[in-house]
């Protein structure tokens, strides 16, 4: 069976995509499907080592994105997109798939335009609560949907969509107190809180966790993972903004977390500071208090309409960005932190939203899809 995830882009399309992968590999033993062929199609590999690790086959598509703003490439990208789709239907006559599986967004493009001419089956899956144009109009013709917010049943046909919640990575769940302590080199007793600006990092985020650093290294610990493009001047900041502190032994930069660390990191975090895409599922399926900041300038505010959905769950506060003085963020951190109880109801209501079963579910409708093909 011959299977093309299509989507990418950003980590919040290409860790979903990671765990259906694993989740079909794990249906494929029990079910001996021994053909299993999986190919990862899209204009950027993301992380080449994972695709490997994976033995994910990588094929490159090309494809423009729309910008709502002013750029010269927006004259360009429709010929780079015409010709993803010329590329895309010769590599579907090639290749032959099965099923076809989309996160979504403009790299997605190409292949699901070649898929529908070529009459491939598709499974669409949309990550927030309101829906990118791509997986919209992919929606007329895919065989199945999968949600991750109820919200988002209003934009897709009821009659073949399902709410799965978002697929998350099984190697990020779960991790032991004494693995992170390992890892990290926690202080027993001290409050852990995990910051993160999702795949690439936030700047805004690592200008605001610098400037509260030193008050906020008194009463707690701060795993940060900054982004590889942020690394430099977060560490030249620190080293001003802590010079003089006695616990700057507390402050854990990095550019990026493996899969080991990541989970160490949720496993021992008290609270999370972070963006609010994708990475809502797994903070919720550890089950740790969170403050968003969703990112204004996402897609239709996605970002935005995610956190208020997940919040209302009394999951989590949201902090509007541009609301997010040093004094707003530094309050709101030890309001929280001083306040077991609600950090209590706060872990359980982020344990009812999360849906860990996601990925099996996709994955076994992706074989039942593949095998009525």
């Amino acid at each position: 069976m011959r299977i093309i995830f299509a989507g990418g882009g950003s980590g919040g399309h290409f860790y979903p995509l990671i765990a259906v992968e694993r989740a079909l590999r794990d249906i494929a033993l029990e079910k001996k499907i021994t053909d299993l062929d999986i190919i990862y199609a899209s204009d950027d590999p993301y992380d080449p080592a994972l695709l490997k690790e994976d033995r994910i086959r990588f094929l490159k598509i090309p494809a423009g994105k729309i910008r709502r703003y002013f750029s010269i490439r927006n004259l360009f990208d429709p010929f780079k997109t015409l010709w993803g789709v010329i590329k895309a239907c010769w590599i579907l006559y090639l290749n032959l798939p099965d099923v076809i599986f989309s996160k979504g967004g403009y790299a997605s493009f190409p292949l699901l335009f070649a898929a529908r001419l070529l009459g491939v089956p598709v499974i669409i899956h949309e990550t927030d609560s309101i829906p990118g144009r791509v997986n919209v109009w992919a929606s007329k013709f895919a065989k199945k949907i999968a949600i991750s917010y109820p919200e988002s049943i209003k934009y897709f046909p009821k009659d073949k969509t399902a709410l799965t919640g978002n697929p998350v990575r099984r190697e990020v769940i779960g991790g032991t107190i004494e693995k992170a302590k390992e890892l990290f080199g926690f202080e027993d007793g001290v409050p852990v809180i995990f910051v993160f600006g999702g795949s690439q990092g936030s700047a805004k985020i690592n200008d605001a966790i610098l400037d509260i650093l030193k008050d906020l290294l008194e009463f707690t610990q701060v795993v940060h993972q900054t982004g590889v493009g942020n690394i430099n001047e977060v560490k030249e900041r620190m080293s001003v903004v802590l010079e003089a502190s006695k616990f700057r032994y507390r402050y854990h930069p990095f550019t990026f977390l493996d899969e080991e660390k990541y989970k160490s990191a949720y496993k021992a975090a008290s609270l999370i500071i972070a963006r609010s895409g994708g990475s809502i599922f797994e903070i919720a399926a550890m089950g740790v208090p969170s403050i968003l900041i969703p990112l204004p300038s996402s897609a239709q505010d996605h970002q935005r309409e995610n956190a208020y959905s997940y919040a209302r769950n009394g999951a989590a506060e949201v902090i509007e960005e541009e609301n997010m003085t040093p004094h707003i963020l530094l309050r709101e951190i030890k309001l929280l932190i001083a306040d077991k109880p609600r950090l209590a109801k706060m872990s359980e209501a982020a344990k009812s939203f999360a849906k860990p079963d996601a990925a099996g579910r996709i994955a076994s409708e992706i074989i039942r899809l593949g095998f009525e093909h």
